[in-house]
């Protein structure tokens, strides 16, 4: 069985070793006993290969990659879009989360419209405010009882019509807007998150639910795949809360 896993401009938004990413899916997806394909979508590859992966991730990157990368969206966001609405597991970080928002609203008052899928938006805050940046522990009400960490590293401030819709809620740290305690979005199976780090070496619980609902979705609930230990992955986390 095969899982397409389609990187989201790898050479435009791969900032913070968000590429972790890729290698924390196509590790586990073979150790799972599934052979992973990873395609690189990036400006000059068609929209129409999005529709046709299996799970999507698209990371993080500095305002100059962040302005090429929006205006090839305006190509494409709509088959984004879709793919986000069918269901398709995905996993987007920090320029990646901001741009699936209504709009993002710079220091000097521009609003720079996003494709509009989560119900969020994000305003840049006052010119001289501090960044959102540091380690960050959360708790996903996907995975109760387990702290998730990270590290996060924005200066924009993502506020969600419906607080319930946040992916987790934040034990330390910043998440969406330092003010009202939740962390990213989740919608169907796609997340949302401010969480590099990468997120997803550090914590295989979310790497596993994007592979899960991308096998069920493509091979059905039925198939089995093995199981990881992830004892190691569960000590490097501990060591890093402890410390924290």
């Amino acid at each position: 069985m095969k899982l397409n896993i389609g990187w989201l401009y790898p050479d435009l938004m791969n900032t913070y070793g968000d590429r972790g990413n890729i290698i924390a899916l196509s590790y586990r997806t073979k150790k799972m006993g599934l052979e992973p394909i990873i395609n690189k979508i990036s400006i000059n590859e068609s929209p129409d290969l999005i529709s046709k992966m299996d799970i999507l991730f698209m990371g993080g990157a500095q305002d100059t990659q962040q302005e090429i990368v929006n205006k090839d969206l305006k190509i494409k966001g709509g088959p984004l879009k879709n793919a986000i609405n069918d269901g398709i597991p995905g996993l987007y970080v920090c320029g990646a989360y901001q741009f699936l928002g209504k709009y993002y609203k710079t220091a000097d008052g521009t609003m720079i419209k996003g494709i509009g899928i989560f119900d969020i938006f994000t305003e840049s805050p006052p010119v001289n405010t501090s960044r959102c940046i540091g380690n960050i522990i959360i708790e996903s009400k996907l995975f109760p009882k387990i702290k998730f960490v990270g590290f996060e590293n924005h200066g924009g401030r993502t506020y969600l019509t419906d607080k319930n819709l946040a992916f987790a809620q934040v034990i330390k740290g910043y998440g969406n807007n330092g003010q009202d305690g939740t962390e990213g979005y989740l919608f169907k199976n796609s997340v949302g998150t401010y969480l590099h780090g990468p997120i997803l070496p550090k914590n295989p619980e979310l790497t596993d639910f994007l592979i899960q609902k991308a096998v069920e979705r493509k091979y059905g609930k039925d198939v089995k795949l093995k199981t990881i230990d992830n004892k190691w992955e569960k000590r490097a986390r501990e060591f890093v809360i402890n410390k924290l």
